[in-house]
């Protein structure tokens, strides 16, 4: 009985290392047909899970096989510790093989300042959900600025609101930008650094525009005087300007406001002309006396 059962279990090793042996071959063969078909295969490195954009890539999130040379893209990442710590500039799936030209290496040019026209300047302004449209504004919107200040003195003060920008580029909210390309931080003078990411959460506080130099200046003096300012969302393809009039509490109930007595203009007394006596009556030339 043992030699028997010694005997079989030989058989077994035997038929396993010739089905490993014939299975190598057909896998050889299978390559060697891939080969003659496609080419050469050659290493590339793809996507290990889905990638999202301005994802920054490490090595969990790529892994390197092998490929047929004429499927590999022109710019395929084919060594993976070349692009750990780059930036994902466009979103990838799993499998997907990873181009450098979809990645970007973070730095301090990567935050708000490339994103300003030139000319112009960023311009942070506090905001509510009243002011701030319930923070549903997001970076490249378009909006129109209504500020409202209180004019006059005394009896006579008065709360007017007026549109004073209108189409303006909405650059950030909170610290969400257009482009929410991670941005390099350097620490101090020393080489360390930190990669921060710019994707925040949508409870904002404020909202960044780009104005002129003068519009920044007048929005710094409505938050330096704690004027109200409130946003108006814009359709994208809405680009028109149109003149809008200053509203206060008359022109809102649509009556007229009462003048006070120093406002009023004396009405002038009409001044009354004697009348003029009349010509006397010219005498012909051949007219006898």
């Amino acid at each position: 009985m043992e030699q028997n059962e010694t005997r079989t279990l030989w058989i077994s090793i035997a038929s396993a290392i010739f089905a490993v042996v014939l299975l190598y071959g057909w896998a050889q063969d299978k390559r060697a047909n891939m080969a003659r078909k496609f080419g050469q295969t050659k290493t590339v490195v793809i996507a290990r899970e889905d990638i999202r954009e301005f994802d920054i890539l490490d090595e969990s999130k790529m892994e390197v096989v092998e490929r047929p040379a004429d499927f590999i893209q022109p710019s395929a990442v084919q060594d993976p510790t070349q692009v750990v710590g780059q930036i994902a500039l466009a979103p990838m799936r799993k499998g997907e093989q990873i181009l450098d030209t979809k990645l970007v290496f973070p730095d301090k040019s990567t935050g708000l300042s490339m994103q300003v026209s030139p000319g112009k300047r960023a311009v942070t302004v506090p905001v509510n959900e009243v002011q701030g449209v319930a923070k549903l504004i997001k970076p490249g919107d378009r909006v129109d600025i209504v500020a409202g200040v209180d004019d006059g003195k005394g009896v006579n003060k008065i709360r007017k609101l007026r549109t004073i920008l209108q189409d303006v580029t909405v650059l950030a909210t909170g610290q969400s930008i257009v482009d929410n390309l991670p941005i390099k931080v350097v620490q101090g003078d020393s080489d360390d650094y930190e990669i921060r990411n710019m994707r925040v959460e949508n409870n904002y506080a404020t909202i960044t525009v780009e104005v002129s130099p003068t519009d920044a200046q007048q929005l710094f003096y409505l938050t330096s005087i704690s004027a109200p300012v409130f946003f108006t969302l814009r359709n994208p393809n809405d680009r028109v300007k149109i003149p809008l009039p200053t509203s206060d509490i008359n022109n809102v109930l649509n009556r007229r406001r009462k003048r006070t007595p120093s406002q009023v203009t004396p009405k002038k007394k009409p001044v009354k002309t004697l009348p003029r006596a009349p010509k006397p009556a010219k005498r012909g030339r051949y007219e006898t006396l």
